[in-house]
């Protein structure tokens, strides 16, 4: 009787035994020869008992246990780089995003030394700059330091980037040295010149200070993603700490110049710490890096979604704060916090604390790049949510009725406007170099910090025309009574 064959024309009587581990190891390789893979066998083979873990992973991590060649082989992990061994690059530039929004910071935070103080007690009409002090004030900061941002992306001014961030700190550290000189002089007889010289100091410090920002985004986004986030938040710390010295100082009775001095030789401590640091790293430098062709036109494309977000979170916070915010009085008598405190805490403190919260939130970013401009618009609605608040611009008279009668609301505002600014700003700056290839990233990281720029001195512009609609325009609802104030006295003395 033959013998019977199977569906693959094999005779059943000849069945060849199972294939093992290394014949197998033999298949598609050139003349049927052995892999030149080391042949071990399967755990299984060697343990009756073997069961395979939860984790497959564990099987490729130890060479004892290297599966078939036949099983698929495990993606490679890419190697790790060096890591920031306790935080240490995190935490620098943190400190040098302080560094990028102190001067602005201090020279806001100190405006009652400028109106009331040195030009307020002078001895012959100084209220032309008293009334406009800080329009005049945003113009001297913010233009020099746009058109120096925007520069500084085609032109490297200053040289490599040592160079530059050594001399914009150096420039710095001898403006305030001439601020502080300013503030030890009595200028009671002569308040046009010291006004006229505190801003062409102000313009000489913000070039030096355009220069020194853009660098300083520029090499944050050669890093991973939260290092850019590391200069925002420091940029939003700075603003925290110099309104918690003006209420310690307010606090502690400090007299005017008093604030001035404390405030600006911090500003100088500062400075000459990163002075001593970077002198040290300029002389460690041999090379310039090599000059390359940047695609500029691809990289703005590229980015402008996030551009353009940057600079509209920034347009919308510097419309309000602090020219709105700073001149919203407190007018409820029972409120808890009193007038010798209320901007000082409502405007300065609120919105520079809750905006370095807001910086520490995108752990998890969302909404994403895609998606971000959503929220970013709907901040629009904070404009004229303040204006109808009590703001009430200095030593003019408002028409435009009060909507908004509460101090409470007017507080929970400024919270979510320093909230959500440090939240999407953050985000935003973090996408903006994530969003070109990454040899161009510090580019965009660069065009993104110009944007931001570019936003505030918007914004800036923007509170002229908030101070307009309130002194000029008006209107009824029928019904609805007006509650104008008479809060005219921002600082009282009790």
């Amino acid at each position: 009787m033959p013998a019977a064959v199977n569906m693959y024309g094999e005779s059943e009587q000849l069945t060849a035994p199972l294939a093992s581990i290394e014949d197998l190891s033999r298949v598609n390789t050139p003349g049927g020869s052995p892999s030149p893979r080391t042949k071990t066998k399967h755990p299984a083979l060697v343990d009756p008992n073997w069961e395979p873990p939860e984790d497959p992973s564990v099987y490729f991590k130890e060479k004892c246990h290297e599966l078939s060649p036949l099983q698929p082989k495990p993606t490679e992990e890419k190697p790790k780089g060096p890591e920031d061994r306790f935080a240490l690059v995190f935490l620098t530039l943190v400190l040098h995003g302080v560094g990028t929004l102190m001067p602005w910071n201090m020279f806001i935070t100190a405006k009652n030394y400028f109106v009331n103080y040195k030009l307020g007690t002078a001895t012959v009409d100084a209220s032309e700059y008293t009334t406009n002090f800080l329009p005049y004030l945003g113009y001297a900061s913010q233009v020099p330091n746009v058109l120096f941002n925007w520069i500084n992306i085609f032109v490297q001014l200053g040289g490599n980037l040592t160079t530059r961030i050594v001399w914009s700190i150096l420039i710095e550290v001898i403006i305030f040295i001439v601020t502080v000189v300013l503030a030890m002089v009595d200028s009671s007889g002569w308040p046009g010149i010291f006004f006229w010289t505190t801003m062409a100091s102000v313009i000489v410090l913000n070039i030096a200070n355009g220069i020194y920002q853009n660098t300083i985004y520029g090499l944050a986004a050669r890093l991973p993603f939260k290092y850019t986030g590391a200069v925002i938040l420091g940029s939003n710390i700075s603003g925290t700490f110099t309104a918690i010295i003006n209420i310690v100082a307010n606090r502690s009775g400090t007299e005017p110049e008093d604030v001035c001095h404390l405030l600006f030789h911090n500003s100088l401590r500062f400075y000459r710490y990163h002075e001593a640091q970077y002198e040290k790293a300029q002389r460690s430098a041999k090379r310039t890096p090599g000059k390359i062709r940047t695609p500029y036109w691809h990289i703005f494309k590229t980015a402008f979604p996030q551009l353009f977000n940057v600079f509209m979170i920034f347009f919308v916070t510097l419309a309000v704060f602090p020219a709105v915010l700073a001149d919203t009085c407190r007018t409820e008598e029972d409120f808890f916090i009193t007038p010798k405190y209320f901007q000082a805490v409502t405007c300065f403190l609120t919105f520079n604390l809750f905006a370095m919260l807001g910086n520490m939130l995108p752990g998890l970013p969302y909404p994403g790049p895609k998606f971000l401009c959503i929220p970013v618009l709907l901040r629009i609605f904070f404009i004229p949510a303040f204006v109808l608040c009590h703001y009430y611009p200095y030593d003019v008279s408002r028409t435009l009725p009060v909507l908004i009668d509460s101090d409470l609301a007017y507080w929970i505002l400024s919270i979510f406007l320093g909230l959500t600014s440090g939240y999407y700003s953050s985000l935003a700056m973090m996408y903006c170099p994530r969003t070109v290839e990454p040899e161009y990233a510090p580019v965009a990281g660069m065009m993104g910090a110009a944007s931001l720029i570019t936003g505030i001195f918007a914004g800036i512009n923007f509170q002229v025309v908030c101070s307009y609609i309130v002194t000029r325009l008006s209107f009824e609802i029928p019904g609805f009574e007006n509650t104008f104030r008479n809060c005219t006295d921002r600082v009282l003395t009790s």
